[in-house]
């Protein structure tokens, strides 16, 4: 497969952070969408970030936690200084981010959101981190600690 433009793999370019393309065949019935595309690249899932879009007191912001792992939401509200947190449904998710369910990524959404990464998903800075690549059965593989620069995210624990 050719490699393929988001407008994710696009914020990278700019960032000059080096990352490569996955490809994988995108299986939209999988209950647990990170956990197919783990299985799919062959990668524990642990290595799979799922990007997750909610609200923290009305105001939408970006959570990036692993894929075999559940946010707690009185954990997401403190991550944002806020009292009370709620998953965006996926249709405010899609017209926020201007991605699809299955192909939001963290990079390149329509406007840049607060972004948390759970600190318990992250091993090493040096390491290599999956994300969405901004399309159903794309993935990008970067460095966990040039994730959290180009997003200039805060790294607290979800989980």
């Amino acid at each position: 497969m050719a490699p393929k433009t988001t407008r994710a793999t696009l914020a990278l370019d700019r960032a000059g952070l080096r990352y490569s393309l996955h490809a994988y065949d995108y299986d939209p019935e999988a209950p647990r969408i990170g956990l197919q595309a783990a299985e799919a690249l062959g990668v524990q899932a642990a290595r799979v970030l799922k990007t997750l879009m909610a609200a923290v007191d009305g105001r939408t912001v970006c959570l990036l936690v692993a894929s075999d792992r559940e946010v707690a939401m009185k954990r997401v509200a403190a991550a944002f200084s806020g009292k009370s947190a709620a998953m965006l449904k996926p249709a405010d998710a899609e017209r926020l981010t201007g991605y699809h369910v299955g192909g939001i990524s963290p990079l390149g959404q329509k406007r840049a959101f607060p972004t948390a990464i759970d600190a318990g998903s992250l091993t090493d800075p040096a390491e290599a981190i999956h994300v969405n690549g901004g399309g159903r059965g794309l993935q990008i593989r970067l460095a966990e600690g040039d994730l959290v620069t180009a997003l200039g995210a805060q790294v607290v624990p979800l989980t």
